[in-house]
């Protein structure tokens, strides 16, 4: 699953009584570049930066590979499919360094200039238009703004585009068995390959996806495949692969069912005290602890007036721009967001994102 209006930003700095408020303004970066995927949340679990490159080799891989024959045989499946199952995959170095380099390593202001482009945007703008029954249908359904929809599917793989090269069996069995930092969610998945594959009637050897093991327009991994996809069209099948529609309301009930609030505030930016900017608690990945009323104090305010229920769950994310750092508040929608992908940053990118396909669309 990738690693993730995108707007890119014109900055000025105000001090006002020791503090600092950053006014932004989108600006679209006109540079394509070529994204490489995200782990997204339809990757949730795979946000991980470790740059472990240790493998395990065959010796310590047997027991693994037993333990997964008795769990896959407890499923219902015979020792002999499970086994021409793993047979069909192979070990790939590639993956490897593919996850041991994530793109949300990156700093911002490195990070959001592969994902806004005027082609992205371009490309965002002719999907909507192209599937906007489905688009409204989807929202109307699962109460869901559309504009998040596109957006997802645009920076996962540009609208189909590119949903990548890396065969989804070999990915998952190379982090399942060789890659011990998230060796035991990604054995969860191949498991779940498995059965998505006989329960979808799907061909082993035509998945290709993320070196994350995910798939299709949306980029799903395959027990977000298995519990979130719907058969949007009506057609007998849930195809996330091949089928724009089943896509477009697959990815809307992932976020209705990870409570997503429609037209309710994401992120706001921060006007932060520069003496006390060290002492936040910079979210990290964690479930909410905070409300806004804990983050916001005389040193911590909205850096634009606006009404919100201080009592609801918040966050603190930091953007680290070239010659300066930001501060934004994430309410309830930023954190599901993060649900698809636990990247900040990821997030981020996606929110301001929708923000341009949605001004574009109102043109």
């Amino acid at each position: 699953m990738l690693l993730a209006c995108l707007s890119g930003f014109t900055h000025s700095i105000i001090q006002i009584q020791g503090t600092v408020s950053v006014n932004t303004k989108p600006k679209l970066v006109t540079t394509l570049l070529i994204a490489a995927f995200s782990i997204s949340a339809t990757a949730t679990a795979t946000a991980s930066t470790s740059t472990s490159t240790s493998i395990l080799d065959d010796a310590s891989v047997a027991p693994l590979k037993t333990e997964f024959m008795q769990t896959q045989k407890a499923l219902g499946f015979t020792e002999k499919e499970v086994q021409q199952f793993l047979d069909t995959a192979k070990y790939d170095q590639a993956v490897i360094d593919a996850m041991t380099k994530p793109w949300e390593a990156k700093p911002w202001h490195q990070y959001y200039p592969i994902f806004l482009t005027e082609k992205r945007l371009e490309a965002g703008i002719a999907f909507w238009e192209k599937h906007k029954a489905t688009v409204s249908r989807a929202a109307k359904e699962f109460d869901v703004d559309p504009e998040i929809i596109i957006a997802i599917i645009g920076i996962e793989t540009f609208y189909g585009g590119y949903m990548g090269n890396y065969p989804v069996v070999d990915a998952l069995y190379t982090l399942g068995f060789y890659y011990p930092p998230r060796a035991t969610f990604f054995r969860k998945e191949l498991s779940n390959l498995q059965t998505l594959i006989k329960d979808e009637q799907l061909d082993i050897n035509n998945l290709k996806g993320s070196y994350a093991g995910a798939m299709g327009f949306g980029q799903f991994i395959p027990s977000s495949y298995r519990h979130y996809a719907v058969d949007f069209d009506h057609d007998g099948r849930r195809d996330l692969l091949n089928n724009p529609v089943d896509a477009i309301g697959s990815v809307a009930n992932y976020f209705h069912q990870h409570g997503w609030q429609p037209g309710a505030p994401v992120v706001l930016p921060l006007s932060v005290d520069n003496k006390l900017a060290s002492q936040l608690n910079v979210w990290t990945g964690e479930k909410l602890t905070y409300t806004a009323a804990d983050i916001l104090t005389p040193s911590v305010a909205l850096a634009e007036a606006i009404d919100i229920d201080v009592s609801q769950p918040a966050l603190v994310i930091k953007l680290e721009q070239e010659n300066n750092t930001e501060y934004w508040m994430g309410l309830n929608n930023f954190y599901v967001i993060t649900r698809y992908n636990r990247s900040p940053l990821y997030a981020m990118a996606v929110y301001q994102f929708s923000q341009e396909l949605k001004s574009a669309a109102s043109l």
